[in-house]
């Protein structure tokens, strides 16, 4: 008889608290206030969507930055963040070079582009 394997461990909360970051990052770079009641609204919509995950796909979340910003930017869309700041923000992506901000952080400022 094998042992059974240990529970995998739920990311949820980590992911949470790293969207949060980023989003925290974002907006103090670009010397704006973040949009409070979406901000927790982009979290509630990435906790809903990493929960409808099949527990090994919350897994690979973890160890995978790629499949973690896409639910990033999944989650910042479906919240209507693109949609605060929208000018300021379009204005200052036009300007990619001037912020201070690594390059994965494309993932929310293309949304202003489009």
């Amino acid at each position: 008889m094998s042992e059974p394997s240990p529970p995998l461990t739920d990311h949820t909360l980590a992911l949470r608290e790293e969207f949060r970051h980023h989003l925290e990052t974002f907006y103090a770079q670009l010397k704006l206030a973040p949009p409070y009641e979406s901000v927790e609204k982009a979290i509630r919509s990435l906790t809903t969507s990493v929960h409808a995950l099949p527990p090994l796909e919350r897994a690979r979340l973890a160890t995978d930055a790629t499949a973690r910003w896409q639910h990033f930017r999944q989650a910042f869309e479906s919240s209507g963040l693109n949609k605060k700041h929208r000018g300021i923000i379009a204005g200052l992506a036009r300007n990619r070079p001037d912020l201070n901000l690594p390059a994965e952080y494309d993932q929310f400022l293309s949304l202003y582009l489009s």
